[in-house]
């Protein structure tokens, strides 16, 4: 018999019962500051995070090679013959490459190590879609057929209150920013078919900017439905009045507004607004 394991890395912004009824395997990354560390998503929120960036902005760090050796062997333990692993970009992180290098070790195990090109929700739609299909007793080898073309209906856009922090963290990418911070420009960032932040567009002001979020989930599903989430960083205000905003788009269906990782935080700072999409 075969059994497949899901694994996702816990930057996929998952909720508590998302990861229970789609029985995920979380490999959480960690933060860490001069003197501490903690685990993303369980020993730290996002707002704390953003609470002590006056006094220390932290570093991030992957899920330790042990962390994922010690899950290998706890899934065999528990009869998995087979491990699929959506991950965050390998645009964005190395720890795709973690997965893979240690999952090399387990011949005895079939297994996929997906590279999402995206983060949050659009890792986490990923996952999802991928928990539904074992969930319906889809076997192994369509389910790694599917996951290029899931990944290829999700979109992602966001605003920063500032890009100091992406540009802080390494993590800019091609998104272009000095210039425009001094003019009160705006990018929407997206993230590009290599998995690296790239600049869609730039919006005058912050009020524009989310406004134009908006407008770019209006055009997205315009001729065919699409499930959008909301996401913020330390911006629940003004992700909740998207929120209600978008709700009234026809053909849009929410499907949850909730805050990104701790890790997440770490490189965007407050402020962050963002959305997912994934087209029917």
């Amino acid at each position: 018999m075969k059994k497949i394991a899901l694994v996702a890395d816990s930057t996929c912004d998952l909720n508590k019962e998302e990861i229970e009824k789609y029985n995920v395997h979380i490999l959480p990354l960690k933060i860490v500051y001069k003197d501490r560390e903690y685990t993303d998503r369980v020993d730290i929120t996002p707002q704390e995070v953003y609470d002590n960036m006056k006094i220390e902005v932290p570093t991030t760090s992957l899920p330790s090679m042990e962390e994922i050796e010690s899950l290998f062997i706890k899934l065999k333990k528990e009869g998995y013959t087979h491990i699929i692993a959506v991950t965050i970009s390998s645009g964005l992180s190395g720890t795709n490459n973690s997965i893979r290098l240690v999952s090399e070790k387990h011949p005895d195990l079939t297994y996929e190590i997906f590279d999402s090109k995206a983060l949050s929700l659009g890792a986490g739609a990923i996952v999802m879609e991928c928990g539904q299909m074992i969930e319906e007793g889809k076997d192994f080898e369509y389910i790694v057929k599917q996951l290029p073309i899931i990944r290829d209906k999700i979109k992602i856009f966001y605003v920063l209150d500032t890009l100091k922090y992406l540009m802080k963290g390494g993590r800019i990418g091609k998104v272009s920013g000095s210039i425009g911070q001094l003019l009160n420009l705006k990018p929407i960032i997206s993230i590009d078919k290599e998995g690296i932040y790239y600049t869609y567009t730039k919006v005058r002001g912050r009020k524009k900017s989310i406004n134009k979020l908006y407008e770019i989930v209006k055009e997205t599903v315009e001729d065919k439905a699409g499930k959008v989430w909301i996401l913020h960083g330390g911006a629940k205000d003004e992700a909740q009045e998207l929120y209600e905003k978008i709700k009234n788009i026809p053909n849009a269906i929410i499907s949850g507004l909730s805050d990104i990782s701790p890790v997440a935080g770490v490189h965007t700072g407050p402020g962050l607004i963002g959305i997912t999409i994934m087209e029917k």
